[in-house]
């Protein structure tokens, strides 16, 4: 049976490159990707880019998953940040021994749920979440394109969205 990785996404202004760059370099190692939000259907990107949101998160078993991200983009902030239903849906499947990873603002959703408490991370090299990670016990990887735990993976945004989602692919192989 193939890997499968879910995406979640924001469901307005992800970044293209966070969403389109790993989810190319899953498929082409056969791994099956899922583009969750908080409502179904077409979403846009920051850049204009479309997407189609198949499933919410919430209603998908984390379990069901390989992997489960949380992607990037202006939106991540207004919609993902403080979400008490991501923040335990996240902690579920790292409980299920699901690999739990996030892009740019993505990583701070995940440092959110204290999973990431006394590690370094990536994200983007912007206060506002390099202060997220900081407020939460979190070393911020600084220049790291990408911070590869055996469990948590993170990524600093659209300049490592290609090693994202190779460590993506490494960790799933």
């Amino acid at each position: 049976m193939g890997k499968k990785v879910l995406f979640i996404v924001p469901p307005d202004r992800f970044n293209d490159d966070e969403l389109f760059i790993p989810k190319g370099i899953l498929e082409n190692a056969g791994i099956e990707v899922t583009i969750s939000s908080l409502n179904k259907g077409e979403i846009t990107g920051d850049n204009k880019g479309t997407a189609v949101a198949e499933a919410l998160f919430s209603e998908v078993p984390a379990a069901d998953y390989d992997a489960v991200s949380v992607i990037g983009g202006s939106g991540t902030p207004d919609y993902l940040w403080g979400n008490e239903q991501l923040i335990d849906y996240l902690k579920q499947a790292y409980e299920q021994k699901v690999l739990v990873t996030g892009i740019c603002a993505g990583s701070v959703a995940v440092a959110q749920t204290g999973l990431l408490s006394g590690r370094p991370a990536a994200c983007y090299p912007v206060d506002s979440q390099i202060n997220e990670l900081q407020a939460r016990n979190v070393e911020y990887a600084g220049s790291q394109h990408v911070v590869a735990h055996d469990d948590i993976i993170t990524g600093d945004g659209p300049d490592g969205a290609q090693q994202f989602g190779e460590s993506l692919v490494k960790a799933l192989s």
